[in-house]
């Protein structure tokens, strides 16, 4: 049996490497061709194109995904989703959560990728139920990080987990590219071992090891890899699609796909890949081997961000003190996977450690609310000292429960609140993850009299639970 592909370059690959700023106009000419293809999935919505269509491209997401739906019509369409965060930073109640999913299944997405940055599997639960009783297919990410704690059993028993959640796949979520080929083996023949359930894997090119990973865990049994288009893999992104599909060519685990047709799509894009580069949108850096990668386990979207915040401060020459800084606030910080929003959280906290001389002589917001366990669960305890620092008497308003089971229902709170904007039931979710954001929207949309297309919208499917 052949492995299978799911195709990044709609969703992870240009958030990864051109800041998510690929326009729904860029995307529809090649759909088409892309859809007669033969991928398992195309990745197309969810993480960061949300807020990025909003902010800073002035569309809807949802209506990008309609027209995504009414093009790919043999092909499944797959979206990434933040657990309880959804695609925000922040826990949201059960209610937004079912509703989000139901609104994502009814306007076109069929796999949901459901992840949680602690690995917490109750931040998981609400959404894996939601997708299942609308009739999706409900993927789970194990977030993969490394660390005295991320044993092999580790993995297993969340995985079994998983499986019993009644999660349809795992995803092996390698953000950061610290998965190295003999790993990978490792890896894939453990989660085959502890369960039934079907292995994709996904990785980043950020350390110059991901094809060669892709190639030890397909022969372990992976049965999917994410890659992306040529012009826009590499680097932060994923290993080259044409590249995989031809390393599999004439093996036990050719994918089929036709190179002819994947060299079209790659000719397609090749433009918008030059245009990111003269515009500086596409830094060459990010498109290099990043070793501090594997030194660090830092993933590239965090080095850039790292860059970015000491660059602000005038202390770039910080750099290097940061970077070691910042396992030791992981480890403080229980040792979570560093994927949004832990790699921000940890990142920030690290360079005010560096700036300030003192470690958590100034704590962020987001620190005390991971070690007030508003985050969920980490796998390992919190240092005791740092608690009693940055917490105080606060330390014994910890809670040990779900965090969602403390939120109210808020999705008549959001209707209520926007109001005065809406012109689908859509748009209520839109401004319940991102507040200003979405209202900045609304306010362009009515000043552009570009209104939702009333027929196209999804009316059927009212608040949740009907």
């Amino acid at each position: 049996m052949g492995v299978k592909i799911t195709e990044t370059i709609l969703r992870d690959a240009h958030q990864s490497l051109i800041a998510t700023r690929m326009s729904t106009e860029q995307m529809l000419p090649i759909i088409d061709k892309m859809d007669q293809v033969g991928y398992h999935a195309v990745e197309c919505w969810g993480g960061a194109t949300f807020d990025s269509c909003l902010r800073f491209l002035k569309e809807d997401p949802w209506e990008r995904l309609r027209k995504l739906r009414d093009g790919f019509k043999n092909t499944k369409l797959q979206m990434l989703f933040r657990g309880q965060n959804i695609l925000g930073y922040s826990q949201y109640p059960d209610d937004v959560v079912e509703y989000f999913v139901q609104k994502s299944i009814a306007n076109g997405i069929d796999i949901i990728r459901i992840f949680d940055c602690l690995n917490d599997v109750r931040n998981l639960q609400t959404a894996v139920n939601a997708t299942k009783k609308e009739g999706g297919h409900a993927q789970v990410a194990l977030s993969y990080t490394l660390g005295d704690a991320y044993t092999m059993d580790y993995w297993m028993e969340t995985a079994k987990k998983i499986e019993d959640m009644g999660a349809d796949s795992i995803c092996i979520k390698d953000m950061a590219g610290l998965l190295i080929p003999t790993k990978a083996t490792e890896l894939v023949t453990a989660l085959k071992s502890a369960t039934t359930l079907p292995i994709d894997l996904h990785t980043h090119y950020t350390s110059g090891v991901a094809s060669m990973t892709y190639l030890k865990a397909v022969e372990a049994g992976c049965d999917i890899i994410d890659t992306a288009m040529s012009p826009l893999a590499l680097g932060t992104s994923q290993p080259a699609t044409e590249v995989m599909v031809k390393a599999f060519q004439d093996t036990e685990y050719d994918t089929g796909l036709d190179l002819n047709k994947l060299i079209e799509i790659a000719n397609y894009f090749a433009p918008i890949r030059e245009e990111a580069l003269k515009s500086g949108l596409l830094n060459p850096k990010v498109l290099g081997v990043n070793i501090q990668t594997l030194k660090y386990q830092v993933p590239g979207g965090m080095l850039s961000n790292l860059v970015s915040q000491l660059k602000e401060q005038g202390a770039e020459d910080k750099y290097e003190e940061v970077l070691n800084e910042v396992p030791r606030v992981r480890k403080d910080l229980g040792e979570p996977p560093l994927v949004t929003p832990s790699s921000q959280i940890v990142g920030t906290q690290a360079v005010f450690n560096v700036l300030t001389g003192e470690r958590y002589k100034v704590a962020t917001a987001q620190t005390k609310d991971i070690l007030l366990g508003k985050y969920g669960q980490t796998v390992k305890p919190f240092n005791p000292e740092v608690v009693e620092k940055v917490l105080g008497e606060d330390a014994k308003n910890a809670i040990t429960c779900r965090p969602a089971d403390l939120l109210e229902p808020g999705l008549a709170k959001f209707e209520e609140e926007m109001k005065q904007y809406k012109q689908q039931d859509e748009d209520v979710l839109s401004y319940a993850l991102f507040p200003q954001v979405a209202t900045e929207f609304f306010k362009y949309r009515e000043a552009q009299q570009t209104g939702v297309d009333a027929k196209a919208a999804d009316s059927e499917n009212k608040a949740y639970p009907v």
